[in-house]
This record gives structure tokens, sequence and C-alpha cells, in this order.
């Protein structure tokens, strides 16, 4: 069963995500990046080129055609994937896709509206058992 696990009160979640993804990687696991707004999705790609001078994090669009050889994956859809480690989701949906996954990371921003949704996705999840953790940002 998928382990999810809310950060919460986050300040900025395409920077709070660079962070996340470089841990994900540190451990040796894979990561899908999923965001249901394409435009803050291709902002996180770009943040993951710039926000660590001296470190690459070798990533792909979940269509392109090394994505079985690319550790970290970016996708808006719920199409097939190489690897089911660690899905992150940067939108403000419900990645509808996240049992296929061993974890899946929930991003909670500080906006009202994001901790709304945040909220429906939380019961979502506890309401059909999946065992859940929250963790304060920056904490």
């Amino acid at each position: 069963m998928t382990r999810v696990d809310f950060h919460l009160n986050v300040p900025d979640k395409v920077a709070y995500a660079c962070r996340l993804v470089r841990k994900i990687r540190r451990a040796g696991r894979q990561a899908v990046v999923w965001c249901d707004d394409p435009a803050r999705l291709r902002e996180f790609d770009t943040a993951l080129w710039s926000f660590s001078p001296r470190e690459f994090i070798p990533h792909v669009m979940a269509s392109d055609r090394l994505a079985d050889r690319t550790p970290v994956l970016l996708t808006t859809t719920e199409g097939e994937l190489p690897h089911h480690d660690v899905l992150v989701n940067l939108g403000s949906g419900l990645p509808r896709f996240f049992t296929r996954f061993e974890r899946l990371v929930e991003l909670v921003g500080t906006a009202e509206d994001d901790r709304a949704q945040a909220r429906q996705r939380y019961r979502h999840y506890k309401d059909r058992g999946y065992p859940l953790e929250t963790h304060e940002a920056g904490a």
C-alpha cells in the first residue's frame, strides 16, 4: 500500500520540490514529479537546472525517449511510467494513479486555497486507509 507523506506550510513549492528531489536521489531512489499545472511543471523543470550550481539532477519529461533511463521524470498526465518509487505531487489535484507508487509526497503551501485542497486529498487517503505522515516544512 502506498505511504502518503504531507509536507505542510511549504513557502515555495517549486524550490522545496527541488530540494526534495535532490534528497530522494541522494537516497538512491527514483522520482516522478506530477503537476496538474503545465506552467508550474515547466517552472520546476527550469528550477532543477539552476537551483544548485554544483549539482545536476538528471530529469526528463515522462514522454521522452530517455525516460526509462532517467531517475527523475516530470509529467502532467497519468500515462505509462517506467518506474514507481516516489511520486511527488507539485499540483493541487489528486494524482489518481498514485497507487502505482511505493510512496506519495504531497506538498502543501501556505495559501488557504492550497491548504483546503490538501485537506480534501488528506481525507481521500485517510478514508481509504492509506498510511499517512505529516511533516512541517523546515522542521
